[in-house]
């Protein structure tokens, strides 16, 4: 409970797990897709990030993947759902829950923005080999293990309710 009106927002200065997501992507040739970040210490991960307010799941994958490497994703399934408290190679303290998902990208062609400083399009086999932070060497892991044998992201949304709504609660 957020201590305000149903529907609103938590208060930002609350402390508070973060809702991400990140996406372990396959392109044509079935290599996967790692990028270097600085904010898990150089080490190599995937492209994700925070879930913004209203977002679901499935816009914010696309979004952060596209702002990331201006890739679009298509079989989007869900891999496994992880919890980082402090982890000690995230460069700042902080509680995520990591919702990650393995999707296929039709193309190679990487634009990396500012958040990665290098991407590599590798075999599954070669990615175990390269220095990965935590949460990407179990999702490289879970993959490795089932592959797309996982379910389509299609999560029913829930909504609460709105003000526009009279009170009513929102259609899922």
């Amino acid at each position: 409970m957020n201590g305000g009106p149903p529907g609103a927002r938590p208060d930002p200065g609350r402390t508070y797990p973060l809702a991400t997501v990140g996406a372990l992507i396959v392109g044509p040739d079935a290599r996967v897709l790692l990028i270097r970040t600085h904010k898990w210490g150089d080490r190599w991960g995937v492209p994700g990030g925070k879930v913004d307010w209203g977002e679901s799941l499935l816009e914010a994958v696309h979004r952060e993947v596209r702002e990331e490497t201006g890739l679009s994703l298509s079989d989007v399934r869900w891999g496994p759902v992880q919890e980082a408290v402090s982890h000690p190679e995230f460069h700042r303290d902080a509680h995520f829950i990591l919702v990650n998902v393995v999707a296929r990208a039709s193309t190679s062609a990487v634009t990396l923005n500012d958040e990665a400083q290098a991407y590599a399009w590798c075999t599954p086999a070669e990615a175990a080999t390269y220095d990965l932070n935590e949460p990407t060497r179990r999702l490289l892991e879970h993959f490795r293990s089932h592959g797309f044998a996982t379910s389509a992201l299609r999560a029913p949304r829930l909504r609460g309710r709105t003000p526009d709504a009279g009170g009513e609660t929102g259609s899922p």
